[in-house]
């Protein structure tokens, strides 16, 4: 026994596609803009001086030291 489906079924199935569309497409871009903008301050607040020395003038900071990696062999 099958079911036919009714023009009000179609109609409301285009409805909720579309909707669903549009939710998906509108958190998509929130989530994307909330990402750059982490981003973009992360960039902002990393100091600009790539060296391994401490910056001048700043008290109590340390210059990161460089990360050593050792091969594994198997």
């Amino acid at each position: 026994m099958g079911t036919s489906l009714t023009p009000e079924f179609w109609r409301q199935f285009a409805v909720l596609l579309v909707t669903a569309m549009a939710v998906t497409f509108v958190l998509s871009a929130a989530l994307d803009a909330l990402v750059l903008r982490a981003q973009q301050r992360r960039a902002a607040r990393r100091p600009s001086d790539t060296g391994t020395s401490a910056p001048t003038g700043m008290t109590g900071t340390t210059a990161r030291r460089p990360v050593v990696r050792t091969p594994v062999k198997n």
